[in-house]
């Protein structure tokens, strides 16, 4: 920062931004799925793949004998199973993954980091599939290839020579399978340090620390089949019709079986309005079935406020007509800390739940009479809810709201907390973590036959901060694309060029192969649609879903390239390189069964692993709420009491929430419209309310700069086109990654330290375009 202008400087690379040149805006659809989502689905599945391999990849996604979706994290029917067991942005993503395109050598030969680096992000991608190890010298400006042998040796040395092991940061993304994410926690804690951070982090973090402290398990406590037995589902802080859509499906059973669907957050979202099922053929020219019958536009960051404000209604009807309402046996006998939240709601003024909500007390009370008259609520949540500074705080009235009536343990009733990666669940699993347990370290030293360290680790933001400072000098990154997924873009690029080496495992190229260290290497590996062929054949491996369900995904299609290797070989490699014996890490990597053995003797729920993940479908991991056992430090369910949050934003100040767009899955681009909203050709647009449009003197398609605004600092995005939205007052949303940018790196959520990029204060100015 300068400190004496107090303004960051602007992103450190050229993204090629396309100052709102070509974008068109038509009126938000009103419908999800239907013709339009097959028709999206095949146009991109036969542009990467072509028809035959289309075909070959689509019918096996999902199925029990076939892969996971690379995609999200939504479960998979229990019983029977779809032949078309996908959604439109799950064949984009196995499209993406088994794309005939390839980046060989050549290409790197041809393309220097200056070249590449004016590139776009979505051209980056679309580049195809990453085929050989490249390795980029010190002072170079083309990477080169390099043996999978010397890779090793070179990352090695680079490890064992640091002055401690926790000078080393080892990231993990949430594709990565419960085999390579135990291996890979193995050999880190074997190398010497605990400094594990993931896209967690960043994601669900709050929710894992709200739910942890509330109820005594960071994960869902529900089944796919409570989501269609419930009376009632509130559906908070999420858009599953783009970034969950097969949740939709599981949406429409429950409401065609009455179930009332509640939308709440800042921006209506085509998912939660109607749906056609694109499976039903004799529906695809109706109106489609309509899910949540209110919605409700609360203002960014403002669901503390609303969900007290439902609470305090409904316990107004319950004083008023004494067990109408609670479940008072139950709250009795499974929670503690009632008394201290009735008088907090209480004594809460509906004029401050109101002005902080934007919700009015009539909206609110018919939330809170859907509320009370449910007999099995179901409450689901995503990032909208996580990624503020109160996030813990607002899962946590989350789980008040279930308490009150009872609604965790029983059919069709609990908490949902849906995960954005087809396997960030497992990797925590698997021991992903900067602190894990001491009952997990003690199991796994036990197993091994080593003392684990115990000293906690770095998370995503604190290894930003460690590398910045110079304190962690090698960065090895499990899959993802860790620059373009954290915050404050250009000090973790500073960050990132600081380091003696950075190391990428990918199928694909990505932004952060281009900012790197003094030294940086790129380790192509295998996809979930290709086969793994080991030392003792062929081999699968295993992933959780959302809802704590474990199954095998098998790949088919043949590897797209000689050198590509499994993530698990890519790490046995690295381990026997840096650590080396007495673990048998080759015998490990020869035979997957083997890590499942050892993964059976040190995590709970997964005894005669070899044997259950076999089952077809899988099998499910215990989960302690939903037997109303709470394994808290009161030994109860335990009700909290938290504040609502006020932002007092200064005159031309809007509070500015990041958003994915429809053609995208969490970096990666698809393409260039948001068919939902209405947004084509283009990305960098802002959505705001057309009276604060009016207010501010500017006008729809008008270009400008977005400022953020923290502690003093200044950080700026440019160019970006207005597009009028139904979006509350003062309140702002935008696409990510363009957005992180603006993310200040010391603006995180209390407790799980995740970064705010859904409460970012901005200012606007007419761009010089």
């Amino acid at each position: 920062m300068n400190s004496e202008s107090g303004k960051l400087p602007h992103l450190p690379f050229p993204i090629a931004p396309d100052k709102g040149e070509g974008i068109e805006v038509t009126p938000p659809k009103t419908v999800a799925g239907g013709v339009p989502a097959v028709v999206a689905s095949m146009k991109h599945a036969y542009a990467e793949m072509g028809a035959e391999r289309s075909v070959q990849m689509l019918r096996l996604v999902n199925q029990k004998e076939g892969f996971d979706c690379p995609g999200c994290a939504w479960p998979d029917p229990n019983g029977h199973r779809s032949p078309t067991e996908f959604c439109e942005n799950g064949a984009k993503a196995v499209a993406e993954e088994a794309t005939t395109k390839h980046v060989p050598p050549e290409f790197f030969a041809q393309w220097s980091l200056s070249q590449l680096s004016e590139q776009s992000d979505m051209w980056l991608g679309k580049q195809g599939r990453l085929t050989h190890p490249m390795v980029l010298r010190a002072g170079r400006e083309h990477y080169e290839p390099i043996e999978w042998d010397e890779a090793f040796e070179l990352i090695a040395n680079e490890l064992n020579a640091l002055n401690s092991p926790n000078e080393a940061i080892f990231y993990t993304s949430g594709r990565t399978s419960n085999e390579a994410a135990f291996l890979y926690q193995l050999f880190v804690r074997m190398y010497g340090t605990n400094n594990l951070p993931d896209c967690s982090n960043m994601c669900h973090e709050s929710s894992g620390w709200g739910l942890g402290e509330a109820i005594g398990t960071g994960k869902s406590t529900v089944t796919l089949e409570d989501v269609e037995a419930a009376d009632a589902i509130f559906v908070i802080g999420q858009n599953p019709g783009t970034n969950h859509p097969r949740m939709l499906s599981a949406l429409q059973i429950a409401a065609r079986n009455g179930s009332k669907i509640v939308s709440i957050n800042p921006l209506p979202e085509t998912g939660l309005s109607r749906f056609i099922h694109p499976q039903e053929p004799l529906s695809l020219l109706g109106p489609g079935t309509p899910l949540a019958c209110l919605h409700l536009p609360v203002r960014v960051n403002g669901d503390v406020a609303l969900i007290k404000g439902i609470m305090k209604a409904m316990l107004e009807v319950e004083d008023t007509q004494p067990g109408t309402v609670l479940d008072h046996q139950f709250i009795a006998e499974y929670t503690d800390g009632f008394e201290a939240f009735a008088a907090d709601l209480r004594q809460t003024p509906w004029e401050e739940i109101i002005e902080h909500s934007g919700i009015s007390r009539e909206e609110i009370g018919s939330a809170a009479e859907i509320a009370g008259n449910s007999e099995r609520t179901m409450i689901c949540w995503a990032m909208g809810l996580t990624q503020h500074k109160n996030g813990v705080a607002n899962i946590q009235e989350l789980v008040n709201l279930a308490l009150l009536r009872g609604n965790i343990g029983r059919p069709g009733a609990g908490l949902c907390c849906v995960r954005g990666h087809s396997n960030v669940q497992g990797d925590r699993t698997m021991g992903i973590w900067e602190q894990m347990s001491d009952s997990f370290l003690d199991k796994l030293g036990a197993e091994f036959n080593f003392e684990p360290p115990r000293s906690h680790g770095f998370d995503t933001v604190q290894a930003i901060e460690a590398m910045h400072a110079g304190k962690a000098t090698v960065f090895f990154g499990l899959g993802g694309n860790f620059l373009a997924a954290t915050p404050d873009t250009a000090y973790t690029a500073d960050a990132l060029r600081g380091c003696s080496m950075t190391v990428q495992v990918s199928t694909k190229l990505n932004r952060g192969h281009l900012i790197t260290g003094r030294q940086a290497l790129i380790l192509p590996c295998l996809g979930r649609t290709e086969q793994d062929i080991q030392a003792e054949g062929a081999q699968f491996v295993s992933v959780e879903d959302t809802m704590s369900v474990i199954h095998s995904s098998h790949g088919t299609l043949h590897p797209g390239s000689e050198f590509l290797r499994s993530e698990v070989a890519i790490v046995a490699g690295l381990a026997l390189a840096t650590v080396g014996g007495p673990t048998d890490w080759k015998a490990l990597s020869g035979n997957y069964d083997r890590i499942r053995d050892h993964v059976s003797h040190v995590v709970p729920g997964f005894e005669d692993y070899n044997t259950r993940v076999r089952h077809p479908g899988g099998f499910p991991l215990p989960n302690s709420a939903r037997e109303r056992k709470f394994p808290t430090a009161t030994g109860k369910a335990r009700f909290s009491v938290h504040p609502i949050p006020h932002h007092d934003l200064p005159q031309g100040h809007y509070l500015l929430t990041s958003i994915r767009s429809h053609d995208q899955f969490n970096t990666t681009i698809y393409g260039l419209d948001d068919r939902y909203r209405g947004i084509h050709n283009g990305r960098r647009v802002i959505f705001l309310n057309a009276v604060d449009i009016a207010e501010a003197g500017l006008a729809a398609g008008q270009v400008v700069d977005l400022t953020s605004h923290f502690e003093g600092e200044e950080r700026v995005a440019y160019h970006f086109v207005i597009v009028p939205y139904a979006i509350p007052r003062r309140c702002a949303a935008a696409y990510y990654p363009e957005t992180n940018v603006l993310v200040p790196i010391r603006s995180v959520a209390d407790i799980s330290n995740t970064p705010t990029s859904k409460s970012v204060v901005i200012s606007l100015s007419v761009s010089d375009v």
